[in-house]
């Protein structure tokens, strides 16, 4: 072929340029000058074999990549969106079905008997009304003794008098004699325990006033019963004034409690002296019959000894 044959057999004329490298590529079967610079490489292949697709596996392994940081942002967002673990539950969360259903039930029956209570203790203090003169009963019998109330929610005339109860004795002495004691004012020496004492006890406080109380309302005005609770009224005060008796030494030293009396004064409390009001200044005593004291009682503040049966002990 002579030079001026076209394509990529034509031969070179010498001292003319060569000819430009088409775009193309060759041939099957034909080198190229790269072809010729490039075997000399350790890492050449051989001829015959397809070039390494070098940049499609890098693409392959970006979109593998990018494949992996999506799903990992995905697990991110709904880790984000669903927040921190929910805590297990407790109480009766915890429980199992029936135990729940049991637990609420007996919520609900604690529920309703605390408001049953708080109920009937209103009613008991409030002044009288149409409810607690129908079911008057039914209201004691739920407060009294155990919820027993001793005020009255918007008393109308507050307490304005000092009541003092006082006793008296008749006692046999060691040599056999009866001797009447002098009157003893319990609630002058209670009074007395509690002025300057920071925790007075409870005792000190309310035994005897509420004692006295107990007995007044369950006691007309001639001292006679009017309920079954007046005879246990009469028999808690008794033990309480031989329990002092005993305290006091009352007839010395082996003197035994035969019966005792008990009376009250009563004196009204001075009003202030801008009120215009009036009140008696005369005390009220009640007087109350002798009352025999048996070994029950006596038991209640003196201890048996040998010839005289109990004996008045200093405490």
């Amino acid at each position: 072929m002579d030079a001026y044959d076209k394509g990529s057999n034509a031969r070179p004329v010498p001292g003319e340029p060569a000819a430009a490298v088409p775009d193309s590529l060759p041939p099957e079967g034909h080198e190229t000058a790269d072809d010729h610079e490039t075997s000399d490489s350790p890492e050449q292949k051989p001829s015959g074999e397809a070039p390494a697709r070098i940049p499609q596996q890098y693409g392959d392994q970006q979109r593998d990549d990018l494949q992996y940081d999506r799903q990992d942002d995905q697990q991110y967002v709904d880790a984000a969106l669903a927040g921190p673990p929910l805590p297990p539950p407790t109480g009766i969360a915890a429980l199992s079905l029936p135990y729940q259903i049991a637990a609420a039930l007996a919520l609900a029956v604690v529920a309703v008997a605390a408001c049953v209570h708080v109920g009937m203790v209103f009613l008991h203090v409030a002044p009288s009304n149409t409810v607690t003169k129908q079911h008057g009963q039914a209201i004691d019998e739920w407060i009294y003794p155990e919820f027993e109330q001793n005020w009255k929610l918007f008393a109308p005339n507050p307490l304005q008098q000092n009541i003092a109860v006082q006793v008296r004795a008749d006692v046999r002495a060691v040599d056999g004699e009866i001797r009447t004691t002098r009157w003893y004012d319990l609630s002058a020496l209670d009074g007395a325990a509690i002025d300057g004492n920071l925790l007075p006890s409870h005792t000190q406080q309310n035994e005897l006033r509420r004692a006295w109380d107990f007995f007044v309302a369950t006691h007309d005005n001639a001292n006679r019963p009017n309920g079954l609770r007046g005879a246990l009224s009469e028999k808690y005060l008794r033990r309480i004034v031989v329990l002092r008796l005993d305290r006091e030494q009352a007839g010395g030293r082996g003197a035994v409690v035969q019966q005792v009396q008990v009376r009250s004064r009563t004196t009204n409390v001075p009003p202030p002296k801008w009120s215009q009001e009036q009140v008696s200044d005369k005390p009220i005593v009640r007087v109350l019959p002798w009352w025999p004291v048996s070994e029950a009682d006596r038991a209640a503040g003196t201890r048996p000894v040998e010839s005289t049966g109990t004996e008045a002990a200093a405490r």
